[in-house]
């Protein structure tokens, strides 16, 4: 049984998984850290050496890396150290198909899995405004309750397990489209001579308007593409979604990723998924 106050491990000190976890250790939450290459951070505790190492006496883990390949190479890892009594919340991006494979694995040790993919990037993440899609059973979501809801906003139980991650894929593709739209939108106001400022005070009175073009419009203003939430993390989403499609006909899905494409020819990926404003 997971405890009130719960020892966690928080493998992957991405943008994401570093906000979570000084989150975790300024509420004193007992916690240790891996990532897979090297990562100082003051607000942290020292890293473990390996992730077998960081999940030792942890009740409670979240795993928050790039994609499959990275999700299974921590759990060729981990899988010794895992066993009754723990609970492994998987928070990476990846397919329903991906994780239904993560979960039997995991399971096969007496360990439990919960899927926990989530939206919001760094600053949501950094004011604990996250929102986490839940699939698996109910019971281990009120396990894992007093660890994530100290990380976010809302908790939302989708279904069983495979259901949160078709979910997130489908937030990330309307979030891709969205961003798409704003930035053709605003390069055709700027051709006709609109001044920015302009442009972003009429989206505000406008229908249109999205939290999305809130958090955007700084960025698009400056011209500043610092990572929120990277160029190459939406292309291998958008991957993902291509993957589970299943002969679905989504045209503009399928226009988009082009555009992804030529970005990370670009060299862009590092950069926020905003940056794809540079290719119009």
């Amino acid at each position: 049984m997971i405890t009130q106050n719960p020892s966690v491990a928080v493998l992957g000190l991405g943008i994401i998984g570093t906000e979570w976890a000084r989150n975790l250790h300024k509420d004193g939450v007992p916690l240790t850290v891996w990532n897979r290459s090297a990562k100082a951070d003051s607000g942290l505790p020292a890293a473990s050496a390996t992730p077998a190492d960081a999940i030792r006496d942890a009740e409670l883990i979240i795993l928050v890396v790039s994609d499959p390949a990275a999700v299974s190479g921590v759990l060729d890892q981990i899988e010794p150290a895992l066993g009754p009594g723990k609970l492994l919340c998987q928070a990476s991006t990846v397919s329903a198909a991906w994780n239904l494979k993560f979960a039997s694995r995991v399971e096969k040790t007496g360990a439990r899995f919960l899927e926990t993919p989530f939206t919001g990037s760094k600053p949501a993440a950094q004011d604990r405004k996250t929102v986490f899609y839940i699939g698996g059973d109910a019971d281990l979501l009120a396990r894992a309750e007093p660890v994530l809801a100290r990380l976010s906003q809302t908790r939302l139980h989708i279904g069983p397990l495979g259901s949160a991650a078709s979910l997130k894929l489908a937030m990330n593709m309307n979030i891709a489209m969205v961003s798409e739209a704003l930035a053709e939108s605003l390069r055709f106001a700027r051709a006709a001579g609109i001044p920015d400022s302009v442009y972003f005070e009429a989206l505000k009175v406008n229908a249109a308007r999205a939290p999305l073009s809130d958090l955007k419009e700084p960025k698009l203003i400056a011209g500043d593409y610092s990572p929120q939430f990277s160029l190459k993390h939406m292309h291998k989403d958008l991957g993902l979604a291509f993957e589970s499609m299943e002969g679905l006909d989504l045209p503009q899905i399928r226009a988009l990723k082009v555009q992804y494409d030529a970005g990370m020819a670009q060299g862009l990926g590092d950069q926020d998924f905003s940056v794809l404003m540079k290719l119009l």
